[in-house]
């Protein structure tokens, strides 16, 4: 058995944890390994009832925090709700983008052309979703171009990061339902295969979307976590590349 959780800071309040990219955070049939919530659960063993405050889709890596007791959950909670808690993420994105700074105002709602059930898409009777950004660096691979960005979403709706960039022109690295080729998703998840043109198409295994810092105030301390990416997001850009950016810019 592997490292069962990548722990980023725990007290008696919260665990926070990186989680890896490909783990759900809701249970499956698969097992208690199979899902955040399960390794949650086995390591903080009979008498914890772990509860997710903020969520993260299955391939988007990063910080999640579980609150320990019903107390913890409901403050925690109420800061997600009235948007006091600061997000960042890491993310790269097909093309050079044009602005080094700005915010797409967009609202979302359920997108009735696509065969995918959980597609959402920009539309004007869609919920309000806002999401900024910040070009951290531009640069090119095998003749393709990419950027490498800070994104702060500004509300959190399901998949709002990745309808954006799409919506703009930039879908991120390896999305396999707002990259260009939604039967992408189709292939993989509902026939656990990808043609040798799609393989090429995605570039990397999982979309490179990444919840790189949280931060929020309660009992009137101030918390703040971040977490860097997996080594396969990491190795994309350059791992001396990262250090760099990282040292400067993040």
């Amino acid at each position: 058995m592997g490292q069962l959780l990548n722990i980023v800071y725990e007290d008696e309040l919260m665990l926070v944890v990186n989680k890896p990219a490909g783990l759900v955070c809701h249970p499956t049939r698969q097992g208690p390994e199979s899902s955040l919530i399960g390794k949650l659960r086995l390591y903080l063993g009979d008498g914890f009832k772990p509860q997710l405050v903020n969520r993260l889709d299955r391939e988007t890596s990063g910080i999640v925090i579980a609150a320990k007791t019903k107390e913890s959950a409901y403050s925690l909670r109420k800061l997600w709700e009235k948007r006091l808690a600061y997000k960042e993420y890491l993310a790269i994105v097909h093309g050079f983008l044009k602005k080094e700074k700005d915010t797409i105002d967009a609202p979302l709602g359920k997108d009735l052309n696509s065969v995918v059930a959980i597609k959402d898409w920009v539309r004007p009777d869609g919920a309000p979703a806002v999401t900024s950004y910040e070009a951290i660096s531009w640069f090119e691979r095998e003749g393709k171009q990419f950027t490498f960005v800070k994104v702060m979403p500004k509300t959190g709706k399901k998949h709002q990061i990745r309808i954006h960039f799409a919506y703009i022109g930039h879908p991120i690295v390896g999305d396999k339902i707002y990259g260009g080729d939604e039967t992408i998703y189709l292939n993989y998840y509902l026939k656990g295969s990808l043609t040798p043109q799609q393989k090429e198409m995605l570039l990397l295994p999982y979309h490179a979307l990444h919840a790189w810092k949280v931060e929020f105030t309660l009992k009137s301390k101030k918390y703040s976590f971040n977490a860097d990416p997996e080594n396969w997001f990491i190795d994309f850009i350059g791992q001396e590349q990262y250090k760099y950016l990282k040292e400067y810019f993040l």
